[in-house]
């Protein structure tokens, strides 16, 4: 940048700093207060950018401990009935991210279809599942349901008791 436009643009910022009453000093200490803020953000990872989520999956049945919710994120971060309150968030291995980016994708096309999966007699669970592509309910005796959504009830079921430690009976 040029010596006479870098002057011309220093001065109008010290002019429209004296005009709102910010003295030199001052605007030094703001702007160095802004930095080390921006520094302490960028290494403790806050205020970064949130990966999307994978899809979340909503469980439901006749049975105790039937109602569970799971969110699963690109990242593998898991959170089992979420509370806004209190998050909690647990970590996939990296191969069962895997599993879950596969079923994900194995979803798109009968979530692409917002697809139902109606129960036989004697279900005991229910499942609704959304990601990006749309969403898909089936229950766990589904006559016509694809393989996914039996891939996607045993992860579930994986997740909630090996990685969010819920007790057989909440999971």
């Amino acid at each position: 940048m040029p010596q006479v436009l870098r002057h011309v643009l220093s001065a109008r910022w010290r002019d429209a700093f004296a005009r709102a009453g910010v003295k030199r000093r001052g605007v030094a200490r703001a702007v160095s207060a802004v930095a080390l803020a921006c520094a302490c953000l960028g290494a403790s990872g806050c205020g970064g950018v949130l990966s999307p989520d994978l899809f979340i999956v909503y469980r439901g049945g006749s049975v105790p401990g039937a109602k569970l919710t799971v969110l699963v994120t690109e990242e593998g971060a898991v959170q089992c009935n979420p509370n806004p309150a209190q998050p909690l968030i647990y970590h996939l291995s990296d191969p069962q991210i895997i599993e879950a980016r596969n079923i994900q994708e194995d979803l798109k096309d009968p979530a692409s279809r917002n697809e139902s999966f109606p129960a036989a007699r004697g279900s005991v669970l229910n499942y609704y599942v959304r990601d990006q592509d749309g969403s898909v309910h089936f229950a766990d005796n589904s006559p016509s349901q694809p393989a996914v959504t039996r891939k996607l009830a045993g992860f579930v079921l994986n997740v909630a008791q090996g990685v969010c430690r819920l007790p057989q009976e909440g999971a």
